[in-house]
């Protein structure tokens, strides 16, 4: 199998065009007729509902209030017809679908690796389906359900293409953050953590922050002081605003493979990753300060493990 480098991505040759990514924004209706022309390729979602469930419900999550719902079912009820609009923009010629949006679906359909992202940042939630083999990815992302962005690029682009599903959207607020840019603690106390704060129960956490500050460590190496711990506690659950989850899979054969998950919580001041590990057979967390950026390479070894 191909090996899957993420860590250098090589620059695109001078001169030209084709290998940089394309991309290409289709509606519902649109997406569905290239689907069709693709022999149909089944698409990384769930297209069926329940009658009074709008469709992509199964793979979007429950996020939709009822009334949200209907007006859901009415957006897409009003796109226009998807042959007559590919035809206008030029993407169907005499009944044919643009061949680069047909391969593209095709390989979404037929992958050796799937990635799954979903993204909350502030009110706005984002899926991303990256499904890669040989040399060549494709990707589809939506934030609504309604209009998505198709993409299709060889090997080397993954790198650029996965911190775009990473950025923080402008109009997010960022302020500075009582948690530092990297802590190692105990995922009892952090799992403990989260409970208190969820339960209003705030007085629990100088409890567990004396039960566990000689093994929560900052960058140094340095144990935590109880009063650092508990602030870093409260910031940790008191802060959030959004998430990021990459599930990996290997989908090369019937049996899907599920290699690994890669969590961030989007804080007041960016983003951390979640990196659980294990220390003298104790699990730990390391909470670690991430960008865009960086996403690929705290995927590249899930990844790798798919390559072997």
């Amino acid at each position: 199998m191909t090996t899957i480098d993420l860590s250098t991505p090589p620059p695109a040759p001078a001169g030209t065009l084709e290998s940089l990514p394309r991309r290409a924004t289709l509606t519902l209706t649109e997406l569905r007729l290239v689907a069709e022309a693709a022999g149909g390729a089944p698409l990384p979602f769930d297209l069926t509902a329940p009658p009074d469930a709008p469709p992509l419900e199964g793979r979007l999550g429950q996020t939709r209030g009822t009334s949200e719902d209907r007006a859901y079912v009415a957006a897409v009820a009003s796109l226009h017809d998807g042959a007559d609009s590919l035809s206008r923009r030029g993407l169907m010629v005499g009944g044919t679908v643009d061949e680069g949006l047909v391969g593209a679906v095709g390989l979404l359909a037929t992958p050796t690796l799937a990635l799954d992202l979903d993204v909350t940042a502030g009110d706005v939630q984002a899926k991303a389906w990256h499904r890669q083999d040989a040399d060549a990815v494709a990707t589809l992302a939506t934030v609504d359900g309604i209009v998505f962005e198709l993409a299709w690029f060889a090997n080397g682009h993954w790198p650029s293409e996965l911190a775009r599903v990473a950025v923080i959207p402008e109009d997010l607020a960022l302020r500075d953050s009582v948690v530092p840019d990297e802590v190692d603690l105990p995922y009892e106390l952090v799992d403990a953590a989260v409970e208190a704060v969820a339960a209003a129960r705030h007085d629990l956490l100088p409890v567990l922050a004396a039960q566990h500050s000689q093994s929560a460590r900052d960058a140094q190496g340095r144990s935590l002081g109880e009063s650092e711990l508990v602030a870093i506690l409260t910031a940790l659950s008191g802060e959030a605003q959004g998430r990021l989850r990459g599930l990996v899979a290997d989908v090369s054969s019937e049996a899907t493979t599920v290699v690994g998950v890669v969590s961030w919580v989007l804080l007041a001041d960016g983003w951390r990753a979640l990196c659980p590990h294990l220390e003298d057979d104790v699990l730990r967390v390391l909470v670690r300060r991430m960008d865009a950026a960086d996403l690929a390479q705290h995927l590249a070894p899930v990844l790798a493990e798919v390559s072997r």
